[in-house]
This record gives structure tokens, C-alpha cells and sequence, in this order.
């Protein structure tokens, strides 16, 4: 016990540490920026991996495939009615957008909820060669968009020997 009240005594003893000016700045950042409205990517917010999920919130997937004579572009778009998808394509992007409505009400005795999300999104795709758009054909079925977008010129391909 001795040693015990000898350590205390001597950490009472001993002065704070001082804080250098660069540590005291840093710890004043980081709580004012707590909330995060210059790292608007943190996993807090809802659709952007943590948190509630909202689908006004979300981009969608998108995977372009880059065939010899075609350019396939597939979009995830779950829960976005066809009427509210619009699609554009240029000859070298291609430009999906949407806006989401979900309402959701419940009522049990004394006890009301009502939820109401709406919002929109937007999403341009690079894509890999020059293609006709107005020769594109669209799918939409189960949230999952498809275009099939017919290239200008064909891809010249070569195989290349490593050595």
C-alpha cells in the first residue's frame, strides 16, 4: 500500500503536460468537424454503407461490357418505376436518372408512423467507344436496367505475343 500512495503522490505531484498549439488545433477539428460536413463520404450517412438505407440516397451500380460490336451497359435500379427513369446517351457517355417515392404508414392504437423518402439520382457513365444511340435497345425488368448500345466502328482486335 505504501508504493501505491507513493506512485499517487508523485503522479499529483508532477505537472500536466502541455498541450503543443499543432495537438490543441487538431482535438478543436475533429470536434467541430464531428458532424462531418466537409467528409460528406463517412459511413454515417444513410446509403453510403452504414445507417439507414434511403434509395434517394444511392447510386446506382453500374457495369459497362465492351463487346466487338456492341457496348452493354447494366444498371441496378431497385425500386424506381420505369416512368420514372430517364436514360441519355451521347456517343461517348451515357446519362441514367430517376427519382425514388416511398411512403410508409402504420397505426396501431395510440401508437402512429408515417415515413415519407423521396429523392433523386443521377449517374454518367464513361463509355469505352463511340456508340449510336439512337440505335439502342433498353431493358427494364426487376429493378435491373439494360442497354445495348451498338458501337460506330467495330473494335479492331489483335492478340499481342509476350515474350
Amino acid at each position: 500500500m505504501a508504493k501505491e500512495t507513493k506512485k499517487q503522490e508523485l503522479k499529483k505531484a508532477q505537472p500536466a503536460r502541455a498541450v503543443s498549439p499543432f495537438e490543441e488545433m487538431e482535438r478543436m477539428l475533429d470536434q467541430y468537424f464531428r458532424g462531418g460536413w466537409l467528409r460528406p463520404w463517412r459511413s454515417e450517412w444513410p446509403g453510403f454503407g452504414g445507417g439507414v438505407t434511403l434509395p434517394e440516397l444511392r447510386f446506382p451500380k453500374v457495369d459497362v461490357v465492351d463487346r466487338e460490336s456492341e457496348v452493354v451497359v447494366k444498371a441496378e435500379v431497385p425500386g424506381v418505376d420505369k416512368k420514372d427513369l430517364d436514360v441519355s446517351v451521347s456517343e461517348d457517355s451515357v446519362t441514367i436518372k430517376g427519382e425514388t417515392s416511398h411512403e410508409e404508414k402504420e397505426e396501431d392504437g395510440d401508437f402512429y408512423r408515417s415515413e415519407i423518402s423521396r429523392g433523386s439520382f443521377s449517374r454518367t457513365v464513361a463509355l469505352p467507344a463511340s456508340v449510336d444511340g439512337s440505335a439502342a435497345q433498353v431493358n427494364f425488368k426487376d429493378g435491373m436496367l439494360e442497354l445495348i448500345l451498338p458501337k460506330l466502328t467495330k473494335a479492331r482486335r489483335h492478340s499481342i505475343k509476350v515474350e
